[in-house]
């Protein structure tokens, strides 16, 4: 098996990269690109920590962000498995990675840079959802922001429906949860579960 070792070994296999990949890199949101991020419902958020790597979906009814400034993005941290993976890293490690999509486009806008978790209650009631608020919402600063080019999505054909899998064919979460704990009550999480994501959304 051959590995690369180096840098110098990378570049000499990977050359040639166009002004295109250089010039769409920006260290704050274009207009263009703010529309584009906002278009978004689903993120996947990166951070790391002394643990290792976490990369987290985030989704959100509209956009999953709001734009604050031209540098700054707000991600609610609405309910989920209070596993808080993400969050605990980024109180140790500011830095993060973000990737949006965009249902029906293959430009994926990805940002880098530097987030803090804040639980200012005016900024908490801001993103109010249902009479209910997130516990807290992690604060982005851009170091850099660029789109992603299309060919990943357009090979993956992501939006075909004509290629989308029946959930009927996959293991359920129930199924998932048993491969790991032998003994875990696959029937009874599977017919429960609806009811309490339905109830515990925001």
């Amino acid at each position: 098996m051959s590995i690369i070792r180096s840098p110098e070994q990378l570049r000499e296999i990977y050359q040639g990269v166009t002004e295109a990949s250089l010039v769409k890199v920006t260290p704050a949101l274009t207009t263009e690109y703010r529309l584009m991020i906002e278009a978004s419902p689903f993120v996947a958020l990166a951070t790391v920590g002394p643990e290792g790597l976490d990369c987290s979906p985030r989704g959100d009814r509209g956009g999953v962000v709001r734009v604050e400034d031209e540098r700054t993005l707000a991600l609610p941290d609405w309910r989920g498995n209070n596993r808080i993976d993400s969050l605990m890293n980024i109180v140790r490690d500011p830095r993060v990675a973000l990737m949006f999509l965009v249902p029906g486009s293959n430009t994926a806008m990805r940002v880098n840079g530097k987030a803090v978790v804040s639980v200012d209650p005016a900024l908490l009631a801001s993103f109010e959802m249902d009479g209910k608020h997130p516990r807290s919402v992690v604060l982005v600063t851009i170091d850099e922001v660029y789109f992603q080019c299309a060919r990943a999505l357009i090979r993956s054909d992501l939006w075909n429906p004509d290629n989308f899998v029946d959930p009927k064919d996959l293991p359920t979460p129930g199924d998932l949860l048993q491969a790991a704990k032998a003994d875990f009550d696959k029937a009874t999480y599977d017919r429960e579960w609806p009811e309490r994501a339905a109830k515990t959304m925001w």
